[in-house]
C-alpha cells in the first residue's frame, strides 16, 4: 500500500486553512494544519513533508522568518515551499520571498486548479524520491548480504531480478515526469526532478556492477 504524503499548510486564519483543505482535498494526500510559525516548525521536527503552503503575512514569526528557519534545519531544508500572500509590495517583496528559499510565490486570491497542479507536482517528486529511498535499501541488504530467507529461496542474486524490475518502473515514470516538467513546470521543479534523474543513474549503474559478470562489485557504490 502506497503511503500518503504529507502537506504541511501555515496560515494563522482558519477559513484560509480551510480552503487551502477544500482545494487540496482532490489530491487524496495527508493534510496537516500549522496556525502558527512556530506550530509548523514543531510539525517539521517530526514528520517528513512533500511541500509546505506558507502564508506570508502572520503576527509574531511571519512567512519570511519561518522559511529561515526552515532552510536553516539539515532536516527540513530541501522541503519545497510554496509562499502565499494576500498583498503584492512588488518585485522587491516577490524577491525576498525568493531569498527565503522559496521555490513560488502566489497571490491570493488564487487560482486554485493552478495551486493544485502546483502542489501536485511537489507531491509526485515526493513520491518518487521515497521510491528510491526504498530501492536503495534493497540494494544495500544485496550488497550487505542481509537478504531474508525468503530473498533466498528466489535463486541466484536474491533480489537483483526483483530491484531491477522495480527500478526499471520508477525510471520509467521519472522519464515521464520530467518531460512533463520541462513544458509546463517551474525552474525549481525541473531542477528537482533531473536531481532525482541523477540518483536514479547512481542506483542503475550500481546494481548493474552486482550483475554476474560485470566485474568488481566494489565500484557500485558511485
Amino acid at each position: 500500500m502506497v503511503q500518503k504524503a504529507k502537506i504541511l499548510l501555515v496560515d494563522d486564519r482558519p477559513e484560509n486553512l480551510l480552503a487551502l483543505e477544500a482545494i487540496l482535498s482532490a489530491l487524496d494526500q495527508t493534510l496537516v494544519r500549522a496556525s502558527s510559525g512556530e506550530e509548523a516548525l514543531k510539525a517539521l521536527l517530526t514528520d517528513d513533508f512533500a511541500v509546505i503552503l506558507l502564508d506570508v503575512q502572520m503576527p509574531g514569526m511571519d512567512g519570511f522568518e519561518t522559511a529561515a528557519h526552515i532552510k536553516r534545519r539539515e532536516r527540513t531544508r530541501d522541503i519545497p515551499i510554496i509562499f502565499l500572500t494576500a498583498i503584492n509590495h512588488g518585485p522587491h517583496h516577490t524577491f525576498r520571498g525568493y531569498a527565503a528559499g522559496a521555490v513560488d510565490y502566489i497571490s491570493k486570491p488564487f487560482d486554485p486548479w493552478v495551486l493544485r497542479a502546483k502542489v501536485s507536482v511537489f507531491v509526485e517528486l515526493h513520491m518518487k524520491n521515497v521510491q528510491l529511498r526504498e530501492q536503495a535499501a534493497l540494494l544495500r541488504r544485496e550488497l550487505e548480504g542481509g537478504a531474508s530467507p525468503a530473498d533466498t529461496e528466489r535463486g541466484p542474486g536474491g533480489l537483483l531480478p526483483e530491484l531491477s524490475a522495480r527500478l526499471a518502473a520508477v525510471e520509467e515514470q521519472a522519464e515521464a515526469l520530467s518531460k512533463e516538467l520541462a513544458e509546463s513546470g517551474g525552474s525549481a521543479a525541473v531542477s528537482t526532478a533531473a536531481h532525482l534523474e541523477r540518483k536514479l543513474s547512481g542506483l542503475r549503474r550500481a546494481l548493474d556492477a552486482l550483475e554476474p559478470g560485470s566485474g568488481d562489485t566494489g565500484q557500485a557504490d558511485e
